[in-house]
């Protein structure tokens, strides 16, 4: 019965585009994974693509897989760098974690358009500039 299914529901895991830099000729940007949990998380899988319209044609990118053994509790780590180019698509980031034997996933998906100046924050842990999904 679907009574008897634990609640996974991922709380406290955050999925960031950070401004690592800038220049006059471009900016760096990279994706990361923070923890903000109290707790080590392990077995960390992170599939990510982009997908959506540019141009009046459909765009899809090339799906990504990145595995970390463990990210610990209160730490981020570097998922992978993002062109700016992707911006206006639907950039999606599907995450995967255990905490003991217990399995947790999430679909983060940062929207056309949404990793822009106004939006953006000063990110927890990194202390650096960018868009933040929780």
């Amino acid at each position: 019965m679907i009574k008897d299914l634990p609640d996974n529901t991922v709380h406290d895991i955050a999925i960031a585009v950070a401004l690592e830099r800038e220049s006059v000729e471009d900016k760096i940007w990279y994706v990361y994974l923070i923890n903000l949990k109290n707790q080590p998380i392990e077995n960390v899988l992170i599939t990510s693509k982009g997908y959506g319209e540019k141009n009046g044609e459909q765009v899809k990118t090339s799906i990504l897989r990145h595995m970390f053994p463990r990210v610990e509790s209160g730490a981020f780590i570097l998922v992978e760098p993002i062109d700016e180019q992707t911006f206006g698509l639907n950039n999606e980031y599907w995450l995967s974690y255990y905490i003991g034997t217990d399995i947790y996933d999430k679909k983060f998906i940062f929207l056309p358009e949404s990793i822009v100046d106004s939006n953006f924050i000063k990110l927890p842990v990194l202390n650096k500039p960018g868009v933040m999904i929780r």
